[in-house]
């Protein structure tokens, strides 16, 4: 409660002083990426029987500092016509949806085993 409270005075402050307008950004919170990453887990989760019923699977590789997800996809998916479709109307909307922090997802290529 009481940093809620230092924060709307501060907020209010930003908005009347110019010079601490330039200092919001040098300010602001560092990402949390293990936190990030857990909530795309958990929204990956929620979609991974969508694209299970269709022969495939779906991987998190990594949430990035610049926040993008990068997901390597398996199965019936790898190949498939329509899996850079999948990859942004389905993935990435559904992404950007649920946690505001990614900007773009990424497909990671399958690494061939020996």
């Amino acid at each position: 409660m009481f940093q809620s409270k230092v924060a709307l005075r501060f907020l209010n402050a930003v908005r009347t002083n110019s010079a601490a307008q330039a200092a919001v950004p040098l300010l602001m919170p560092v990402l949390d990426l293990a936190a990030i990453s857990d909530k795309v887990s958990i929204i990956l989760d929620m979609i991974r029987p969508t694209i299970q019923a269709d022969g495939g699977d779906l991987e998190l590789i990594e949430v990035t500092a610049e926040g993008v997800a990068r997901i390597r996809l398996h199965g019936a998916c790898v190949g498939c016509p329509s899996s850079s479709v999948t990859l942004k109307q389905g993935i990435e909307r559904n992404l950007r949806a649920h946690c505001p922090q990614i900007v773009r997802v990424e497909s990671v290529e399958a690494v061939d085993e020996p």
